[in-house]
């Protein structure tokens, strides 16, 4: 089923764009430890996700990373497991369902 991450990842993915948006990877040539994912949701937010496998933790440098788009008031996620995906995934189909305009 491959690596623990990659169902991780392969989730996100998936669910997201099950929600009308777009998970796309993110490579920084020059800039180690940037996050894997950039998540564009349909209401226009965008969200930083870290993907780690169960128990594994941040390097240095995506530390480093992480707190550096925190202090830009970025929106940044670390998600460890399908579970903590599926957590997600389930606000954001709340939060978009909640901001629709419901007519007559």
């Amino acid at each position: 089923m491959g690596k623990p991450e990659n169902r991780v990842e392969k989730k996100l993915c998936e669910g997201v764009k099950a929600l009308g948006g777009r998970a796309y990877k993110f490579v920084s040539p020059g800039s180690s430890g940037v996050p894997d994912r950039v998540i564009c949701l349909p209401d226009g937010r965008t969200i930083f996700a870290e993907l780690k496998a169960p128990g594994r933790v941040l390097t240095k440098q995506q530390e480093h990373r992480v707190g550096e788009l925190c202090r830009m008031k970025q929106k940044v996620l670390v998600l460890r497991s399908v579970h903590e995906v599926e957590a997600f995934l389930t606000k954001i189909r709340e939060e978009l369902l909640c901001g629709e305009v419901h007519t007559p």
